[in-house]
């Protein structure tokens, strides 16, 4: 037996132990990967980041809703306001907007206007021609507006109120012409032509000077008188109040809106009233003294005016006025209401 063999002997155990042997591989499990689109959880971040997105929402929230009341409240103040500028009883109304009058002849306009004409506007001028006020234009348009000068209701109302004005007497039926005032007439020079209002009467010369007609379609004026604003004073314009079914009525309105040229609290004393017959044309004279007081002085004046059926229009006025520290001129009231003239239409043959 070979050193080293043992044949069939078995071999002891140190020896087997001592026996080189091969290392066993190593195994490892890979790991598998994330999903695709997978982010962090609420449960990954931490919490310092958690508490602040909690308090920046909070934060968020409180700002808005303070915002909201804020503008609630001013809302609410603003409407409170405004209704405390409304008087109680009143409604509010648009305030509409005017075009200044040149005075000139116009043709005839369609659909309905707003805001005062130069017709409500002239029941409002004061003699001197000073500019009226917007309170007294706004309650001049108001009576004088299309609405009312068209509605019958309108009309109506306005010949009660005036009716029932202790400073216009009721005229009577009866008929009492106009006479001529003791004086010397004034030099004329032709007519004047008022296009607009459709009548023409005399243009006077020397003292009588032409003014500004805005807002009547044509003026002329006496000097200022000393110690007076009041003077005398000639106007022609469409009539600037409801038109009555009948002249004598309308002249009797236009009387008593002749009233806002003459001194405050004036009254009047009937002296005329007479139907006319001008250019084919029918009207309406009425004649009156204007009583009034002046510094604790009793002061009157000598008016009259004329109202004439005009073709397609309103009809036309034509008023004169003179008080009393210019009574030399009182005759020229009745060359006016003598000599006037309705101007012919473009469909009148």
């Amino acid at each position: 037996m070979a050193p080293g063999d043992y044949g069939n002997k078995a071999v002891p155990t140190y020896i087997a132990a001592e026996a080189e042997t091969t290392p066993l591989p190593k195994i490892t499990v890979p790991e598998a990967p994330p999903p695709p689109n997978s982010g962090r959880g609420l449960g990954d971040l931490p919490m310092r980041v958690v508490y602040r997105v909690i308090a920046g929402a909070v934060a968020v929230v409180v700002v808005g809703t303070v915002a909201t009341v804020v503008l609630l409240n001013r809302d609410d103040a603003a409407s409170r306001v405004q209704a405390a500028d409304i008087p109680a009883g009143v409604q509010p109304t648009a305030m509409p907007t005017t075009g200044e009058s040149t005075g000139e002849s116009t043709g005839p306009t369609s659909g309905p206007t707003s805001g005062p004409t130069a017709e409500a506007l002239a029941a409002t001028a004061g003699p001197d021609g000073s500019t009226p006020s917007p309170q007294s234009s706004a309650q001049s348009s108001a009576q004088s507006s299309p609405a009312a000068s068209g509605s019958p209701s309108g009309a109506r109302s306005a010949m009660d109120a005036a009716l029932s004005d202790p400073r216009v007497p009721t005229l009577t039926t009866s008929t009492r012409k106009l006479r001529a005032l003791p004086g010397r007439t004034t030099t004329t020079r032709g007519l004047v032509k008022d296009q607009r209002s459709g009548v023409a009467f005399p243009r006077f010369a020397k003292v009588w000077k032409a003014a500004r007609g805005n807002p009547f379609a044509s003026r002329q004026m006496l000097p200022a008188a000393k110690g007076s604003r009041f003077r005398g004073m000639l106007v022609s314009c469409p009539v600037p109040i409801p038109v009555q079914e009948s002249l004598r009525d309308t002249a009797f309105l236009a009387a008593r809106w002749t009233l806002n040229h003459q001194p405050s609290g004036a009254t009047i004393t009937w002296s005329a009233s007479q139907p006319l017959k001008v250019s084919k044309r029918d009207g309406w004279l009425l004649g009156y003294r204007v009583n009034y007081t002046i510094k604790g002085k009793k002061r009157t004046s000598s008016a009259a005016l004329a109202l004439l059926d005009v073709p397609d229009k309103k009809p036309g006025l034509v008023f004169i006025s003179i008080p009393d520290s210019q009574k030399k001129y009182w005759k020229d009231i009745y060359k006016v209401m003598s000599s006037l003239h309705v101007l012919p239409q473009e469909n009148e043959d």
